[in-house]
């Protein structure tokens, strides 16, 4: 990486924005230049970037000139909003929203599983759900192995992965309940402190809420398989970051725990975390602020000979948002993918 490169940050105040300014700095990125890019409300502002402040501009049109890339985290209508005008100006856009995860044309990637489809971008790549690449982290080494035929998967969602602020209103729940006051929630439909509910994302006509649907149909994208019968329930519980999920997956044939332990040990991206004798296990308090996902817990389905069950904690902001794009960023530029297909 002895070339540098001209970044901006869209949505560089939120919660994800604010991560992917720190994982630049951490791991050395190759910048230039870097401009970060925010609404009217928060222009103005100043961010820190090795050790310089940093001024926060409106996102305009003018913003994406001369700029190479550009780590989008500012919500799905943003997104479609100044993606196709930076595209249009030169840059490729690693996009952390919705947006653009489903489109038939646009690359949806985690580097550590399906690396080789960034490059038939076309100027934007899609980051994944935070839960499907949590997921998929785990699950992919063991596909590669013996191909999976049906996962059930339950998730244990932080308030994170509603932002900043339903993290701060979490911290104040919790402090008026202790007091004994009645706790009120306005990011969230409902108080999560002591609580826990359903995921608040729209329900579908399937019964299904749309988080649900995310990581069935982003984890059969990833996987280059339509076959996979994939069901999901999501949960929001009172955790302030890192999401946890229990997976059960059934093969074709029987996989032996102690050989998914063995590939898993060795995965990219992936900690194993087991210590039988003292019950420890992966927990969203241990990954918060780690680049790995901890997996562990590792053991047969005894209502399924081809089944395995595993439990898995992530850090939304890190591996679940920010560092994949950071580490798309990385892998376009060592295997010189910045260029669009279509240019």
């Amino acid at each position: 990486m002895s070339k540098s490169y001209r970044v901006a940050i869209l949505g560089a105040t939120g919660a994800v924005g604010t991560e992917l300014l720190e994982l630049l700095e951490s791991r050395n990125f190759p910048i230039a230049n870097l401009k970060l890019l925010a609404s009217e409300r928060s222009a103005g502002k100043t961010l820190k970037f090795k050790g310089e402040n940093i001024l926060v501009e409106p996102v305009t049109e003018q913003a994406f000139e001369n700029v190479d890339i550009v780590l989008a985290s500012a919500g799905g209508g943003t997104s479609k909003t100044w993606a196709g005008v930076a595209v249009a100006k030169g840059a490729v856009v690693i996009d952390n929203s919705s947006a653009f995860r489903m489109h038939p044309e646009v690359p949806l990637v985690v580097p550590e599983v399906n690396p080789q489809a960034a490059a038939s971008h076309k100027g934007i790549i899609a980051n994944p759900n935070c839960t499907t690449i949590l997921m998929t982290l785990a699950v992919w080494p063991l596909h590669k192995i013996k191909p999976v035929k049906r996962i059930v998967a339950a998730t244990y969602q932080s308030a994170s992965g509603a932002g900043a602020k339903a993290m701060e209103e979490v911290k104040t729940q919790t402090r008026d309940i202790l007091q004994g006051k009645q706790p009120v929630a306005e990011v969230l439909p409902y108080p999560l402190a002591f609580n826990l509910f359903p995921h608040n994302s729209p329900l579908t006509d399937l019964g299904y809420c749309e988080e649900e649907l995310k990581m069935v149909n982003e984890t059969r994208k990833i996987f280059g398989s339509q076959e996979i019968r994939i069901t999901a329930t999501c949960v929001r519980v009172p955790v302030l970051r890192a999401h946890s999920e229990a997976i059960n997956l059934e093969f074709e044939t029987p996989f032996n725990p102690d050989e998914a332990r063995a590939i898993l040990s060795q995965a990219p991206g992936v900690k194993l975390v087991e210590d039988w004798q003292a019950n420890h296990f992966p927990m969203p308090i241990e990954a918060s602020g780690r680049d790995e996902v901890l997996v562990g817990r590792i053991r047969q389905d005894i209502s399924h000979h081809c089944g395995l069950e595993l439990w898995l904690c992530g850090d939304q902001i890190r591996k679940g948002a920010a560092l994949n794009a950071v580490q798309i960023a990385e892998l376009l530029i060592e295997k010189n993918l910045l260029q669009s297909t279509t240019a």
